[in-house]
């Protein structure tokens, strides 16, 4: 039987799945890795360590550029492919001053200011649910610390290109985001698209780069989908 894999984004916990557990685990059983080593690389070999046979994974933002490394260094155990407000390409000059700065801060304890204020607000749409939304992802990034934060910002920081992985990505592969994202905006997922024509494109309705929390009842369908075709 295939293990579902769900890979959740950056200072994200298995919360970011929270509403779509329950409906994937009928199609078989469902396992959340949290990665926490500081290479996309490794974060990827210990996926595919800790696992055996087939596998589905869905991966979302830091969680897709990780799905898309085991598609690279073991395509052959990659049965379905779900790559969610994400991107391929390595990361901008620009960030690395940033996220060398954020690190630093965040060891002096500032952790909470710089999700507050400087990542998790351009994550969400302005919405009823959006003050509850960030109060979940506050908890779940203060839930995961600082040296997790170090991790994770350096494996994105140092990321390697990928777009030449796509041409391996499986029949299965479902590209899909939030129409309003600004952190992986539509044409990065177009361009995914392009790379990999078999793949299904999706954009979910009324959700920023976190569909999964924002849009669950569409986010779900499309998963089903991925899950239901043969």
């Amino acid at each position: 039987m295939t293990t579902i894999i769900l890979i959740p984004g950056f200072m994200c916990t298995a919360a970011l799945f929270g509403p779509q557990i329950p409906l994937l685990e009928r199609f078989g059983p469902v396992q959340v890795v949290v990665p926490t080593q500081a290479t996309i690389a490794d974060m990827a070999a210990g996926i595919l360590r800790g696992t055996e046979g087939l596998l589905a994974v869905a991966g979302l933002s830091m969680g897709g550029i990780v799905a898309l490394e085991m598609l690279r260094q073991a395509p052959e155990r990659i049965q379905r492919l779900a790559l969610m407000d994400t991107t391929p390409l390595a990361d901008a000059p620009a960030n690395h001053d940033i996220r060398t700065g954020q690190i630093a801060e965040v060891h002096a304890g500032g952790l909470r200011r710089v999700m507050r204020e400087e990542l998790k607000p351009a994550y969400l749409v302005d919405s009823p649910d959006k003050p509850a939304l960030l109060d979940l992802c506050m908890d779940m990034a203060e839930s995961l610390g600082p040296d997790v934060f170090e991790a994770q910002a350096l494996a994105l920081r140092d990321r390697a290109d990928a777009r030449d992985v796509l041409r391996d990505a499986p029949a299965q592969t479902l590209i899909l985001c939030g129409a309003e994202d600004r952190l992986c905006p539509p044409d990065r997922h177009d361009l995914m698209h392009e790379l990999a024509p078999q793949s299904v494109r999706e954009t979910i309705p009324d959700a920023g780069h976190l569909p999964t929390l924002e849009n669950p009842e569409a986010t779900n369908a499309a998963l089903s989908r991925w899950l239901e075709d043969r």
